[in-house]
């Protein structure tokens, strides 16, 4: 099979930036998410997005123009009935992304592969919630999409040879740099990197030292471009706790215990550079 056309599901930062390299690598694109204007802010994000690639002379004009023209939005499941693909890019929640997969299922062709871009959430069960879990799978994108190279690509205990292969080849496609991973908690970028996180919040938590300190201490010793803190603000909280809260039910050792301080901030609202504030203000 030969994937020309996909559907994006989710206009947010994460849709939008799959979405934009979907496009980019020659392939036809609809961006689609319940609320119309979100689609239509993740599309005023890439072309944004190209604007800054043109006047740095990565892409020309016509380069930005054709890869513009190969995106349409979408507010209807239903136009997903002619993709060869789809990459769900939505809220990091089981019960909806499994209500989503069981429509996805119905309405998409027989030959379609169904991808999810979960970060922590396991592939086996979303598989499950339909009739093709042998063409299931995930594609953990990294944040911001146009520039990071790596995708996690996670099999289900039920994904086939053939589907990995086919959503590998995609991956280069997109000159992105593929990588194996296996079906297990937070896989490996998160099952790291958010670890880090959570343990930098109770540093904060228990006055080892204060938001700024902490940063700098990862930044200027361990040659970090972003500190912790100010990474989970960028990432956002409540994305940050939900994930701790799958290690830490789907692993059971309580080094993966989210803590406290992360929780009250998710309760209060303050979820990072999102909601203009979080362990930084922003507004």
């Amino acid at each position: 099979m030969n994937i020309q056309r996909l559907m994006i599901i989710g206009g947010g930062q994460m849709g939008s930036g799959i979405a934009q390299v979907v496009a980019a690598a020659g392939m036809n694109v609809i961006l689609n998410d319940i609320d119309p204007a979100c689609s239509l802010k993740g599309l005023g994000a890439i072309r944004n997005n190209l604007i800054r690639d043109v006047e740095k002379k990565r892409k020309s004009q016509a380069e930005m123009d054709a890869i513009l023209a190969r995106i349409s939005l979408s507010s209807d499941l239903e136009d997903g009935r002619n993709v060869d693909m789809v990459i769900e890019a939505i809220v990091e929640n089981m019960l909806i992304k499994s209500e989503l997969f069981k429509k996805l299922d119905l309405i998409c062709p027989q030959h379609a592969i169904l991808a999810s871009n979960t970060s922590s959430l396991a592939i086996t069960e979303i598989a499950s919630f339909t009739k093709r879990p042998d063409q299931v799978i995930g594609m953990h994108f990294m944040n911001p999409v146009p520039v990071m190279k790596l995708i996690e690509i996670i099999r289900g205990l039920r994904t086939s040879d053939e589907t990995y292969l086919l959503v590998e080849n995609l991956a280069k496609r997109m000159d992105k740099v593929p990588i194996e991973v296996n079906d297990f908690p937070g896989f490996v970028s998160n099952r790291i990197l958010l670890t880090m996180i959570n343990e930098a919040v109770f540093c904060l938590y228990e006055g080892v030292a204060a938001r700024e300190s902490i940063d700098e201490v990862m930044k200027l010793g361990m040659n970090h471009p972003m500190g912790p803190l100010a990474l989970a603000d960028f990432i956002g909280l409540d994305t940050c706790l939900a994930i701790m809260e799958v290690l830490h039910e789907g692993l059971g050792d309580s080094k993966y215990r989210p803590c406290p301080l992360l929780r009250k901030y998710v309760a209060a609202g303050w979820l990072g550079k999102k909601s203009g504030r979080g362990f930084y203000n922003y507004k």
